[in-house]
């Protein structure tokens, strides 16, 4: 009889032996649960505890990533994160700011907590550039159309750009923010976007601007004025769009009064540059007009007869 319960055991054992071999993740327990036959238990594991294990490492990692020092705000590293972004990206954001809907948020379905400054930095500085040109080329094709119109290359037209462009790209997005800021301390339910995604915000609003200015080209006042307010609208209502669930918690007027000051601003910078980088030159007169003479010239008066004259 005892022979026949060894020859079980090992029979038995053999199949475990078989089953671990099929699955290295399978466990024993031998020791003092065992089966009232005496058996031995063969417990499969499901891989469950692979996922336990990776859930683990995920937390670690993320610790550590919390524990490392962050870059000071001074140094290369600290902005390198910033102009981390791909070609897809960018077009995407790009085509975001191109579209503005009711409902969508540019922030939150385009930015996605991950705000960069490449496309801002690009746009800005290729708007100043583009304005620079196309306003020296409106001249150019004046002249050839009225050669009376006297060019002269206007290379400050650059710098004036630049500056104006950045500094508006800059400048507006940090008060915005900062009275965004200044708001949530009024009132609790007013939370304000971080400065690198208002910042990120206003960059992308003016890529519509681009093309824009290019079409000022075509010597057609009222179709100037027509894509210029088209491409104001386009840039504005996206900015109103993404600000709106900022400001919708706070005050009535103070929500007024931020969106209408967000929108006249932006007026103004259209309205600048359509008027400062494509204005008419004064006609350059080389002779002066021939005026109508109200009176012959003087004469010597004619000579009276002898005869007369006695």
């Amino acid at each position: 009889m005892a022979a026949a319960d060894e020859l079980a055991f090992h029979a038995e054992f053999e199949e475990a032996t078989n089953l671990l071999a099929q699955t290295p993740d399978a466990a024993i327990t031998r020791s003092d649960q065992l089966t009232p036959q005496g058996h031995v238990a063969v417990v499969m594991d499901s891989g469950g505890s692979y996922g336990a294990d990776d859930e683990v490492e995920s937390d670690k990692a993320a610790l550590l990533q919390e524990e490392k020092q962050q870059p000071g705000f001074w140094t290369f590293g600290y902005y390198q994160s910033f102009f981390d972004v791909d070609t897809s990206q960018v077009l995407d954001r790009i085509k975001g700011s191109l579209l503005p809907r009711p409902g969508h948020n540019f922030v939150r379905h385009h930015l996605r907590n991950r705000p960069d400054l490449y496309g801002p930095f690009w746009i800005c500085a290729t708007l100043a550039f583009v304005l620079a040109i196309t306003g020296n080329l409106t001249l150019v094709l004046a002249q050839r159309r009225d050669p009376s119109i006297h060019y002269s290359p206007q290379f400050h037209k650059v710098t004036v750009a630049g500056i104006t462009i950045y500094c508006y790209a800059w400048l507006v997005p940090l008060a915005l923010w900062g009275f965004l800021r200044w708001r949530r301390g009024v009132r609790e339910r007013v939370g304000p976007y971080t400065f690198l995604e208002t910042v990120c915000v206003y960059g992308y609003s003016l890529f519509v601007f681009i093309p824009t200015v290019v079409l000022w080209l075509i010597p057609v006042p009222w179709l100037q004025w027509l894509f210029g307010a088209l491409a104001l609208a386009l840039s504005a209502a996206g900015l109103v769009f993404t600000l709106w669930p900022v400001v919708r918690e706070d005050t009535r007027l103070a929500a007024t009064v931020l969106l209408s000051t967000v929108v006249l601003l932006h007026t103004l910078l259209a309205m600048g540059c359509k008027f400062y980088f494509f204005q008419p030159l004064p006609l350059e007169h080389v002779a002066p007009p021939h005026q109508a003479m109200s009176q012959p010239p003087n004469t010597l008066p004619p000579t009276l007869p002898r005869s007369m004259a006695t």
